[in-house]
């Protein structure tokens, strides 16, 4: 059994931001916020940065043009999330149904993109944008992450279909954004593995999440940090 990229953002639980419908009650009780208040010359307050719409995301994802020719966009799948289990990951199961499966991504400003890449070895790479208040972002961001690699193998049933997976912490070395997370998921399932890297980089309202083969993920983050996070007009 092959197991997609895109695939893999439902069965891992997360798309990396799946709790952030899980946490919507409980970000606010988790601690209190930095009280530092960014203040302009005149002594007046800076309004808060305003997450991006859903539309003015989506013109900042990676396309062809920016990936090369060896790209090419895949449709996106509609995928059904309620018959998808996930065993012997506590910290995984207590963030609820919703979350272990991918079943709500709450975060209601979001643009999507995957692709397919030729160049040698057929491989995908996925690409995600959300945008939220910073602390919203930050805080779910790093509960999903913080679960996922608290439990170093767990298994996901899909269906009737075991799935293994494992993950390993990846130490950030180049600092991209404000925030950054990294890990490395195996997945086993009938005899067959694929491995995904998935990173994800907060700047400001705006957090990429960009998943695929390693080499891939590599290769495109900083590009897709940087389109993702250029100053536009519009928003």
């Amino acid at each position: 059994m092959r197991v997609h990229t895109t695939t893999v953002l439902s069965l891992s639980a997360l798309a990396v931001l799946a709790l952030a419908g899980c946490t919507h009650g409980s970000a606010a009780a988790s601690g209190p916020t930095s009280s530092t208040v960014p203040v302009h010359p005149d002594g007046q307050s800076a309004p808060a940065p305003t997450p991006l719409s859903s539309a003015a995301l989506a013109k900042r994802l990676l396309d062809e043009s920016d990936l090369g020719g060896d790209y090419t966009r895949m449709p996106q799948r509609t995928m059904a999330h309620d018959d998808v289990t996930v065993i012997g990951c506590p910290a995984l199961v207590k963030l609820g149904g919703d979350a272990a499966t991918g079943a709500s991504l709450a975060f209601p400003r979001k643009a999507k993109a995957s692709f397919t890449y030729a160049g040698g070895s057929s491989s995908e790479l996925a690409e995600e944008l959300y945008s939220d208040t910073e602390d919203k972002i930050s805080r779910s961001v790093g509960r999903i992450f913080e679960a996922m690699t608290s439990c170093p193998t767990y298994q996901v049933l899909a269906g009737s279909t075991p799935v293994t997976v494992t993950t390993q912490k990846v130490l950030v070395t180049r600092r991209l954004g404000d925030e950054q997370w990294s890990q490395l998921l195996t997945f086993t399932a009938g005899g067959r593995s694929s491995i995904v890297k998935q990173t994800a980089v907060r700047t400001g309202t705006v957090v990429v999440v960009v998943s695929g083969s390693p080499g891939l993920v590599d290769a495109q983050v900083r590009k897709a940090v940087a389109k993702a996070t250029v100053v536009r007009s519009t928003g």
